[in-house]
């Protein structure tokens, strides 16, 4: 009998570590979530706190790493907690995704330990709060994965880095009453502000930094609808890295970052020793908000001034044309000591075209939000303990068509079939008048093409087959289409999302079960020992312990 819960997360992190990397190192963290008061807008806020901290710790990490990270839910008595890794691919892994299709969360008052392998992967990502409307409150923090020793990065190590998450903030006293404002049938109000590292601009955030000295900043859009832009007073930013990818190094007054994607870029400290405002502001709103921080130089005596920089007035066209020039930098090594471009994704044969069309309609009189008609409905039970279980009546496979029907949007728990090791194209259109965002767990893919208009076979004739980016998360323009290739590679049960918390919440998400009928532990890890049980996998649970097929004692401590 485990009383001890360090003790117990001790244990269940060697045991499982086995299985994910042992040759690997390893790193432990120990997370208590709870809430408390800040005041990022100057009023009394409640968040949530990760160790009491908003935004919560980073994760600093390395290629090949193995992270166990033990979360005590310590919010309300009755509201359960998950985390899920934004861009971080676990492989094989779609046990520890920390959302609600792969994870039941973790009641008030237990913990649970995630365990996961960095395998092949380096970038920047960030970790938030899954459930509901929890991720309005913040549990936010950053994820950056160095390149091991001896492989070389395309270019000189900086100084130091740093990691800015931004994003759009509400003044609302909690996630919960967004979350009715949705469900009553409401839109989301228009944000109140824009954060830095959950500081407004007026006790904003300050990056110290020495004359002559080069900065890393990892920048993440954590926020919830806000495409943002972003601009340093003076000073131009090398983008180097997006989302894993080292990408080739073009110099940007500003960058536009959409939700949920990542960007690391390099900031020179060669001008003149004073402050200058590091501005983020809203893209493409009626109303432009905007926030600052401060790039403070250490031998600095004059307080940042003059006008804060203006970001582009231009809209849809501008950034479309900016998010061309972020490709691949085929020079660059990737996480292994070999040609990040040597795999030729231009050359390889597509195997299924998927086309995806995101709507909005009411239904039984409330908004919701569709993929192909479908608009997604959570089960009683995580898809991936139904799917292990064989549990009937949870989900049907290709619920979710590969084409767009037109038909009117219905309600269903929407997951599309897929095999192992195929190479698919993905299509998203988008015919409503605002940028969609979109991500895929477990994943990166090539973004090969993006324009105006209807998408057509034809349209491939334009692709990028040679160093399109390789990403997670993807903008949509306004009546527009954006292609990816992606080689479905990584066994599981994987969220395919918009990064709008509003639409994903209403339904514009479905999963993607990638499946190998060979059913080997060389692609997929088996079931965690201390999985945690919900719906009607307890009563599966429950069938195999009396016939004696399996060992609860571990779910049994964990619930006391």
């Amino acid at each position: 009998m485990f009383k001890d819960t360090k003790f117990l997360f001790f244990f269940l992190s060697i045991t499982y570590i086995t299985l994910v990397g042992g040759e690997d190192p390893y790193r432990f963290f120990d997370w208590e979530v709870t809430y408390g008061d800040i005041y990022p807008l100057g009023i009394r806020q409640q968040v949530i706190l990760i160790n009491g901290q908003f935004p919560g710790p980073e994760i600093y990490s390395q290629t090949n790493d193995n992270i166990i990270i033990n979360v005590h839910n310590g919010l309300n008595t009755d509201e359960p907690f998950l985390i899920t890794w934004n861009g971080v691919q676990l492989r094989g892994n779609s046990w520890q995704d920390g959302v609600s299709g792969t994870n039941c969360g973790i009641p008030a008052k237990k913990n649970y330990t995630y365990v996961m392998h960095l395998k092949d992967q380096i970038g920047s990502f960030f970790y938030f709060p899954s459930l509901g409307f929890q991720k309005a409150m913040g549990g936010y923090g950053g994820i950056s994965i160095l390149s091991r020793p001896g492989v070389p990065v395309p270019f000189l190590d900086p100084v130091k880095e740093y990691t800015l998450l931004i994003g759009d903030w509400y003044k609302t006293t909690t996630h919960s009453i967004l979350k009715a404002k949705l469900d009553s049938g409401m839109e989301l109000p228009f944000p109140d502000a824009i954060l830095i590292n959950g500081r407004g601009s007026s006790d904003g955030a300050s990056f110290t930094v020495d004359q002559g000295k080069t900065y890393r900043l990892r920048i993440s859009n954590v926020g919830l609808t806000t495409s943002l832009n972003i601009r340093i007073q003076g000073h131009e930013m090398k983008l180097v890295e997006a989302e894993g990818t080292h990408t080739i190094q073009n110099y940007y007054p500003s960058l536009d970052i959409h939700v949920g994607q990542s960007m690391s870029v390099l900031v020179a400290a060669d001008q003149s020793p004073k402050d200058y405002y590091i501005a983020v502001s809203s893209r493409f709103t009626a109303t432009t908000l905007t926030t600052t921080a401060i790039l403070h130089y250490s031998n600095s005596e004059q307080k940042a001034s003059g006008p804060i920089p203006t970001g582009p007035t231009e809209q849809f066209d501008w950034s479309m044309n900016q998010a061309r020039t972020i490709r691949t930098n085929l020079s660059a090594s990737g996480p292994r000591p070999n040609p990040q471009g040597s795999y030729h994704y231009g050359s390889i044969p597509v195997t299924r075209t998927i086309q995806l069309a995101n709507s909005a309609a009411l239904v039984g009189g409330k908004r919701r939000y569709a993929v192909n008609s479908v608009s997604f409905v959570e089960a009683d039970t995580p898809l991936k303990l139904a799917d292990h279980f064989k549990i009937d009546g949870v989900f049907t496979l290709g619920s979710i068509g590969d084409r767009p029907t037109g038909a009117a949007v219905h309600l269903d728990t929407a997951v599309m079939a897929a095999d192992f090791r195929a190479f698919v194209e993905v299509v998203f259109e988008n015919e409503e008048p605002t940028v969609q965002s979109w991500h895929l767990d477990g994943y990166s893919f090539w973004v090969v093409g993006m324009n105006k208009g209807k998408w057509s076979p034809a349209s491939r004739n334009d692709y990028n087959l040679n160093d399109a980016v390789s990403r997670c998360t993807t903008q949509v323009y306004p009546n527009s289409w954006t292609a990816v290739y992606v080689a479905l590679d990584n066994v599981g049960m994987w969220n395919v999302r918009s990064q709008s918390w509003e639409r994903r919440s209403l339904g514009q998400q479905f999963y993607l079960r990638v499946y190998s009928p060979v059913e080997s532990r060389r692609d997929e890890y088996p079931m965690p020992d201390n999985a945690l049980l919900c719906g009607r996998a307890v009563k599966e649970l429950s069938a195999k312990h009396n016939s004696g097929s399996i060992n609860v004692s571990i779910f049994s401590e964990l619930e006391e």
